[in-house]
């Protein structure tokens, strides 16, 4: 529940940015300059919402419909040896499930990491390398905490280091991608594209975190979990906006 509190402020955090954006476009709308930039960013809000959740529950589907099955054996002398192994399939199951999750958040959080690297590549290209060196500290930190998202729902199954790489790898790498993409395009609609986008996953995430801790948690425990994490998020944020970004 720590992780779904963090993961609920980054959605309130992107979702905040998308919302600045729309209201942009319908503040040039309602002085005359037209409804195309506002009618498009809005359906790419919707769509990027949509597509984001419901993309990672396909993918999720997807995934375990292809988990092994465990063979049923019959007749009594077999019973022992069929119990053992139906009893470490469950086991390899539940392992496989934790380590999928823990990888879809990695997805949903480096779709958010994306629209970061933007902001870090569209403030290089103004030439306020100040600001861009802020950005690029004050996200580290905020991404340091961003970590124990990905890892928290593992519930003591230990990765293998190649999956920690590409966790690693997928959640952090689009930081990158966005900078150079933030340095080169600048698009106020590919910017709410991958908000929506990163707000659809991470709704969808801390759905199947909520469903699974309250089957184990009492109420008080998993809104605690939830007040902690969201509140280290903001505190890691705060960094962020005393350097002015």
């Amino acid at each position: 529940m720590l992780s779904a509190g963090i993961l609920l402020f980054i959605f309130w955090d992107v979702m905040d940015a998308a919302h600045d954006g729309l209201e942009s476009a319908l503040a040039v709308a309602k002085s005359g300059g037209g409804w195309g930039a506002f009618a498009v960013r809005s359906l790419t809000l919707v769509a990027g919402l949509a597509v984001g959740s419901l993309g990672l529950a396909w993918i999720e589907q997807t995934m375990m419909r292809r988990r092994q099955q465990v063979p049923i054996a019959g007749g009594s002398s077999l019973a022992a040896t069929a119990g053992g192994a139906e009893a470490a399939g469950v086991q390899a199951e539940g392992r496989r499930a934790m380590l999928m999750l823990g990888m879809l958040i990695a997805v949903a959080i480096g779709l958010h990491n994306f629209s970061e690297g933007l902001a870090i590549g569209v403030s290089a290209r103004a030439g306020t390398v100040a600001l861009a060196t802020t950005l690029i500290v004050g996200f580290a930190l905020h991404n340091a905490t961003e970590g124990f998202g990905i890892v928290g729902p593992l519930n003591g199954v230990r990765p293998s280091w190649k999956w920690l790489f590409v966790a690693g790898l997928v959640g952090g790498g689009p930081t990158f991608v966005g900078t150079l993409v933030g340095y080169r395009v600048t698009s106020p609609a590919l910017e709410i594209c991958f908000y929506a986008l990163a707000a659809g996953a991470i709704v969808y995430v801390v759905g199947q975190l909520w469903t699974g801790a309250a089957r184990r948690l009492p109420p008080s425990l998993v809104l605690g979990g939830i007040v902690l994490g969201f509140t280290l998020g903001m505190a890691s944020d705060l960094v962020i906006t005393y350097g002015g970004g």
